[in-house]
């Protein structure tokens, strides 16, 4: 795809300078940016790099011509240009229009106007495939499954029954939508029960079968959601697991089921949310946090890298650690944690000139 410098600025609403009659088809490094690419300098770090006579995405304030650069595009906000143009030149997967040959579809399925069906796709009866929705080869779309307008299922995919999902979601390879929750029980209190109502202690331990709960629910996604590579998200006991709008989920995430998260959520990647848990609006979880069963987490909570969630978290709060702590607490913690060897050795000092004073033996 070839666009003009000019073409270029105004998809990102970016100013231009200098010679932007200039095609570009593509965008790299400032070191590895070759004949007809566009460089990305949006610091002057990054600009030492820069070749005479290219083109080059810069920030605001840097002067192209100190780069020797025959056209630039100002970026006002570099991470949000970097969204617009990397759409630019992204070509997408290839899913040839119409049905392929080797797909499976149940006769009573209904694909919606536009919509492409790659190569040994599986379709379930009474399933929904919107208008140009496009759906990538070996993926499987389940029984009575909803598939919103525009939305891409890639490779893999699997779909699982009965979910509903809005417009413009976008699958990536190997997730798994709706699968059963993780329910199981036993005749009597179990041990995990028991050490929850004891806080840790056994009272009696004897031999025990699980049975299985069965997930009568499904799983409910708004619009505009993008759920990572091998991801998992079960689906419902009785009622459903959902997915708000604009949710984005990264890589091998798993969602329990009876999970509900809100809209416009982060959850990044290898984040576990156990069953029935609560997330608000607007929550960033990043990689590797872990929410325990059953709880709550407001609005606008953002929880560092890793970090185990135990209890609720109000509305706004930033919180790290294990267990998870308000930021700056849990920075104060670390601190002391690393004084704890100086001060054991201070007080060691300390045991010891007492055992030399007067009248001690």
């Amino acid at each position: 795809m070839a666009v003009t410098v000019k073409e270029l600025a105004a998809a990102l609403s970016a100013e231009a300078w200098g010679d932007i009659s200039q095609t570009v088809t593509g965008a790299a490094e400032p070191a590895r940016a070759g004949p007809g690419q566009i460089a990305l300098a949006m610091s002057p770090e990054y600009a030492k790099a820069l070749k005479p006579g290219g083109v080059a995405i810069i920030a605001k304030g840097m002067e192209p011509g100190d780069y020797g650069l025959s056209a630039a595009i100002f970026a006002p906000r570099p991470r949000l240009v970097m969204a617009g143009l990397t759409r630019s030149f992204d070509p997408g997967p290839s899913i040839a229009p119409g049905i392929h040959e080797t797909a499976v579809i149940a006769d009573d399925a209904q694909i919606s106007e536009g919509a492409a069906i790659g190569p040994f796709v599986v379709i379930g009866a009474g399933a929904v495939i919107g208008a140009r929705a496009r759906i990538a080869s070996h993926a499987s779309i389940g029984r009575g499954a909803k598939i919103g307008d525009d939305a891409l299922i890639l490779e893999g995919a699997r779909i699982m029954q009965g979910v509903r999902a809005g417009a413009r979601l976008i699958v990536h390879p190997g997730a798994v939508i709706g699968a059963d929750g993780f329910s199981f029980v036993t005749p009597e209190e179990s041990g995990v029960e028991e050490i929850r109502r004891t806080l840790g202690r056994r009272e009696t331990i004897r031999r025990q079968s699980w049975e299985r709960i069965h997930s009568l629910g499904h799983v409910e996604i708004g619009d505009d959601v993008e759920i990572g590579a091998n991801t998992t998200i079960d689906r419902g006991t009785i009622r459903a697991t959902s997915i708000g709008r604009g949710t984005k989920i990264d890589n091998l995430a798993h969602l329990g089921h009876n999970v509900a998260v809100g809209a416009d959520c982060l959850i990044c990647g290898q984040v576990g949310i156990a069953g029935s848990s609560r997330i608000g609006d607007r929550v960033v979880l990043a990689g590797q946090c872990g929410v325990s069963d059953n709880i709550e987490i407001g609005d606008d909570v953002i929880a560092g890298g890793a970090s185990k969630i135990f209890s609720r978290v109000a509305a706004g709060k930033v919180v790290l650690g294990n267990p998870a702590t308000a930021m700056d607490t849990q920075m104060q913690i670390q601190k002391a944690m690393r004084r704890l060897p100086r001060l054991s050795a201070q007080l060691e000092e300390i045991r010891s000139s007492l055992k030399d004073l007067p009248g001690k033996s």
